[in-house]
Order: C-alpha cells, then structure tokens, then sequence
C-alpha cells in the first residue's frame, strides 16, 4: 500500500479529504502511482502529469522521504519506506512568483 498526500484543490477534484492509499503492482514508482492515481479518480486525468506526453507538469513536485523527487525518471523506484506504506508520498502544487 502506498500513501498519497495530495494538496487541497486535488483533493476536491478526486472527492477525497484524507490521504490517499493505494495499492501499486509491481514496482513503487512514481509513474506506478500517479497510473493509480488516475485511475482511481479520473478527475485528476491531466492535473499531475501531461497526459500527451506523461510528464509532470511544471508547477507540481513529488515528495518522499524529504527527499525532492520532482526530477527523478518516472519509472525510478520509490524509497523503500514508500513503497511499504511506512511514508508517504507527497504530490506538492509548487509556488510561483515574487
């Protein structure tokens, strides 16, 4: 089981007002989760990654471990203490401006 903080506005959208828990099958991605993720709630279809191109959209950041995670291939596998449930995974709408 994987943990999913998702922030407030995504929440709304997926109907959720908790973290998320999901069960990924084989390897804990972030790829892996954010599949989870759209499937479980299509409403986010599109808010987190680019779906032409499955990339992270620019002003979202992943979080594990307090480790960024944001630039990190989306088939690299999560920290163990991810992928047991044991921390979360954090989806963060970064901030912009000055």
């Amino acid at each position: 089981m994987i943990r999913v903080v998702l922030p407030a506005h995504l929440k709304v959208l997926a109907n959720v007002n908790k973290e998320v828990h999901l069960d990924v099958t084989g390897v804990a991605t972030s790829g892996a989760v954010i599949d989870e993720l759209e499937t479980r709630f299509p409403a986010l279809l599109g808010t987190i990654r680019n779906p032409t191109n499955n990339e992270r959209r620019p002003f979202v950041r992943f979080f594990a471990c307090e480790l960024d995670l944001s630039h990190e291939p989306m088939d690299a596998p999560l920290p163990d203490r991810v992928a047991s449930g044991e921390e979360p995974f954090y989806v963060i709408g970064a901030m912009a401006g000055g």
